[in-house]
């Protein structure tokens, strides 16, 4: 089952058991609370088994506040920008749960990449030492954007998972992880600072919806 729908079902036997006491208080018939908890649980659970949480996501998302729409767009602004600057090649955006499953694409959105130029220069071995710090750096770019922007990052727990998951596949020891994912934050942060003008040019594309070429200028041309 989804994270998110694991905390709906624990919100709803929460809202149950605070019920059995308050109930008597407020005089409420306890079917009341019953049947919406049950009908929660039950959505829950065919969202679960049927859209393997999609429903639950979109839902969600259709009612997030606009600080948090705002937030995820920087957060990408900050995985584009970085892939431009680095070479990687991007090969579309998506910014909310609605637009990433228009578009037949997992999760709440993001920056999509050219996977198979990606898979073929990690399998050049001149290459891949290269490719690998700037895909890791590329990874990064989400969370260093919000420290910078934000202080901390709200985000971004996927994308530690997607450095340590390259590094894992690269070869890299376990024990590097940590050093080497720290690097590449510091790197993303950098290029972020010293291209801010690019940066701020490019949220306000991905806030307009531009397209990707014109996103791409967005950066080149600053």
């Amino acid at each position: 089952m989804q994270e998110t729908s694991l905390n709906l079902t624990a919100i709803a036997v929460f809202l149950m058991t605070l019920s059995a006491f308050l109930l008597p208080i407020l005089n409420v018939s306890p079917f009341i609370p019953a049947v919406a908890t049950l009908g929660l649980l039950g959505l829950v659970t065919v969202d679960s088994f049927t859209w393997q949480g999609k429903g639950i996501t979109l839902l969600l998302d259709r009612f997030a506040p606009l600080e948090y729409r705002q937030r995820i767009i920087r957060h990408e602004a900050g995985h584009f920008l970085v892939a431009c600057l680095l070479d990687i090649p991007v090969t579309g955006y998506s910014l909310s749960a609605w637009e990433a499953f228009k578009q037949g694409q997992p999760g709440l959105g993001g920056i999509q990449f050219d996977q198979e130029i990606i898979e073929q220069r990690l399998k050049n071995p001149q290459e891949l030492p290269l490719t690998l710090e700037r895909l890791c750096t590329v990874q990064m770019a989400g969370i260093a954007a919000e420290k910078l922007l934000y202080g901390q990052a709200e985000g971004g727990e996927s994308d530690r998972l997607a450095v340590r998951y390259t590094l894992k596949l690269a070869g890299i020891p376990e024990a590097l992880h940590t050093q080497k994912e720290s690097w590449a934050l510091l790197q993303a942060k950098n290029l972020i600072e010293q291209h801010r003008t690019s940066y701020e040019s490019l949220v306000k594309a991905l806030e307009n919806r531009d397209s990707l070429a014109e996103c791409y200028n967005k950066v080149l041309k600053n």
